[in-house]
């Protein structure tokens, strides 16, 4: 069966071989609420599709529009044979429950790095910050490297960043850009980084700037979102 679970998913667990992430457009803070009951529901009265899913977790944006969701599999194969024979009935009772869902697209990933939590901090994240880097499509192999500039910024960052807990990096399997998974102390924390010297997140440091002006980098697009369900496998 399926159980709630009010834990954050952990990122780095070596099984997650097919992370995934999607959002849905609901319009407001009232129907976030009712899609995110109506999904727990849903999922709730069913059996667990397979032991390949890990978790699934559903976040609400702090834009009051938005839902995102971030499942966890084993591979690419298993989710597949979850759509062909057990997502439409879930789905079709998500809509009746809640009509005018408007499904924006599914990313796939692969965890790439971390910048894990330090060893002994326990701390719950009030915010998730997913971050979508794009790149130029011929650069795929630059993602890597843009990734490692961010980790050794972090590292060698003067002020710090007190508020982040964790920052998960991951590739597109269509090669087309990087997503990170920060997970931040609270809003209040990641607002103050922001409004610290420098541009955005970081020190007015030159490994900052390199990060920042990536020749392969297109563009940068944060979202803001609060953890409002976890389902795992009872």
């Amino acid at each position: 069966m399926t159980r709630r679970t009010d834990a954050h998913p952990v990122l780095t667990d070596p099984r997650a071989r097919a992370p995934f992430f999607s959002t849905w457009r609901v319009g407001t803070p009232e129907r976030q609420q009712l899609t995110v009951e109506a999904i727990a529901h849903t999922w709730e009265r069913q059996p667990w599709p397979t032991g390949d899913l890990l978790s699934y977790h559903v976040y609400t944006g702090r834009d009051g529009s938005t839902l995102m969701h971030h499942s966890q599999w084993a591979s690419e194969q298993a989710y597949e044979a979850f759509v062909r024979t057990r997502r439409q009935e879930r789905v079709d009772e998500i809509d009746t429950a809640v009509p005018g869902i408007e499904r924006v697209g599914l990313d796939r990933y692969r965890h790439h790095r971390s910048r894990e939590r330090a060893v002994g901090d326990t701390r719950v994240p009030g915010l998730i910050v997913a971050v979508r880097i794009d790149f130029e499509p011929a650069a795929a192999e630059e993602r890597r490297h843009w990734i490692d500039l961010v980790l050794k910024a972090l590292d060698d960052d003067p002020v710090g960043h007190r508020g982040l807990i964790a920052a998960h990096f991951h590739l597109s399997t269509d090669g087309g850009h990087v997503l990170n998974y920060a997970e931040w102390e609270s809003e209040r924390a990641y607002d103050e980084v922001l409004a610290a010297p420098g541009e955005g997140i970081g020190a007015p440091t030159e490994q900052w700037e390199r990060v920042r002006t990536y020749p392969a980098v297109t563009g940068f697009a944060p979202a803001r979102y609060e953890h409002a369900l976890g389902l795992l496998p009872s």
